[in-house]
């Protein structure tokens, strides 16, 4: 099996089959998901230093924070599910 991956920014790259959700940072539930997962050791910084603009949840509970803003992401995301979706019409 084939382990496609989704650059979240700053050559940090995400398993693209673990992603459960992308969302934007600013709401107070997101705030406490993110303070949740930092106690419990499950959140991964990849903003470099930079202002979070999207946050990833994984099939792992674990929390990604990115510097790429979450519609970026999801075009990447998209991107990758049609060119799935053109090799299976291909190969079907």
């Amino acid at each position: 099996m084939e382990s496609k991956l989704i650059n979240v920014g700053f050559g940090n790259f995400v398993v693209l089959d673990r992603i459960v959700t992308i969302v934007n940072p600013g709401s107070a539930p997101m705030k406490r998901l993110k303070e949740e997962a930092k106690d419990a050791k499950r959140l991964v910084d990849a903003t470099m230093g930079r202002r979070t603009r999207s946050v990833i949840i994984t099939d792992s509970n674990h929390v990604i924070l990115s510097a790429i803003q979450s519609e970026t992401i999801a075009q990447r995301f998209g991107a990758d599910v049609l060119s799935k979706e053109k090799v299976k019409d291909k190969e079907g």
